[in-house]
């Protein structure tokens, strides 16, 4: 299987362990297990204690069930036996493509997203269409371009919200706009929500397998519950026949994830309305700060995220967006991600959502690369 090198995990490779600065980061500032438990009020020591008892086996092939019942209550209409669990949100996009799509398959996809979105069906020969995400349109997928793209007998339409790298935030009216289309063309929607619920502001965030038959959500404990240490992730859909190939396919690719893991996620999961508030808090405060940031430089512009951990700046200085980044990285310590592994020229994506320290000094840093881009631009 030939694939496109996937450009923003290799850059995140190469750079982000040697960062002064790691505003490239889209987690919501990670947690230890030690803040878990306070955020939870469980007994630690009694915790591993417990589990110290038990063998190691697989666990729960198909996930544990406190694990799976704290997955339901994110959700309006999800069954325990509606959830595929799986090796973190990458895990589960590649599951879904690697069950579902066949070569020729009509596949839909916007741009910019994740790029598994849309490199995936393409090395699996899909017949692969792509939808531009124009800044005009609010960074929102234009219904009647996805009409045309999805034609009678498409086999997937692929979503990501809210957007990375753009922060823009499909409402539910958006959402049942999108299955009416997928509904005509009988396709299934596979919509990557790990920054689902992380809003500027406070409502109930919908779900794709909430209002579609043949909706497909993919998340994780990553970006929203500040634990990607654990590399868990799930597929929820009401679609029978998928899910049977899921699982079917899962015996071929991982089994089952790990007990431990799902127990402490259970745990998180049992905590949600805590660590949500404790998220939310972090990316509202953050954005703040970085779009009064934006707003102070003169030579950069962005669309302010509605939700999710990140946003999508463009510059109008002379180099391009891996230049830029590289000599920035460089010069100041400062890690952002390039917009062209996004396929957005001249432009860096920003995570917002770490330590505040961190997001100010970092930004400062930035700030003062570009002071020096000025001066050479004036020599």
């Amino acid at each position: 299987m030939n694939i496109k090198p996937f450009k923003v995990e290799e850059w995140m490779n190469a750079y982000e362990v040697g960062a002064k600065y790691n505003i490239a980061e889209t987690c919501v500032d990670s947690i230890s297990l030690d803040e878990l438990w306070a955020l939870s009020g469980v007994d630690g020591q009694a915790f591993w204690e417990e589990l110290c008892s038990h063998r190691l086996t697989y666990g729960y092939i198909e996930g544990h069930p406190d694990f799976l019942a704290g997955i339901c209550g994110l959700y309006r209409s999800v069954a325990p036996e509606e959830i595929v669990t799986t090796h973190g949100a990458a895990g589960a996009n590649h599951h879904v493509f690697y069950s579902l799509v066949e070569p020729g398959d009509r596949v839909v996809s916007i741009m910019p997203t994740y790029q598994q979105l849309y490199s995936i069906p393409e090395s699996f020969r899909a017949d692969l269409r792509l939808l531009p995400l124009r800044e005009e349109n609010g960074f929102l997928p234009d219904p009647d371009e996805l009409r045309r793209l999805a034609v009678p007998g498409t086999k997937l339409i692929c979503i990501n919200n809210p957007n990375n790298p753009t922060g823009a935030l499909l409402d539910e009216a958006a959402l049942r706009q999108i299955v009416g289309i997928a509904r005509e063309a009988g396709a299934y929607v596979l919509c990557d929500e790990v920054y689902r619920h992380l809003t500027q502001e406070d409502g109930w965030s919908p779900s794709i397998v909430d209002l579609y038959e043949k909706g497909v959500s993919v998340s994780s404990m990553s970006k929203v519950f500040s634990l990607a240490g654990l590399r868990l992730g799930w597929i929820a859909t009401h679609d029978d026949a998928l899910r049977r190939s899921l699982l079917s396919h899962r015996d071929y690719n991982h089994i089952s994830c790990g007990m431990l893991d799902e127990r402490i996620a259970a745990v998180a999961l049992g905590a949600r309305e805590a660590l949500l508030a404790r998220s939310r808090r972090i990316v509202r405060e953050n954005l703040a700060i970085l779009d009064a940031w934006v707003q102070a430089e003169p030579h950069l512009r962005f669309r302010r995220p509605q939700a999710g951990t990140t946003a999508l700046v463009e510059y109008d200085y002379e180099p391009d967006s891996y230049d830029f980044c590289r000599r920035l990285y460089r010069e100041s310590g400062a890690l952002v991600t390039p917009g062209d592994c996004f396929e957005m020229p001249k432009s860096f994506r920003v995570g917002y959502a770490g330590d505040q320290a961190e997001l100010r000094e970092g930004l400062r840093a930035v700030s003062a690369f570009l002071r020096t881009l000025e001066r050479e631009a004036q020599a």
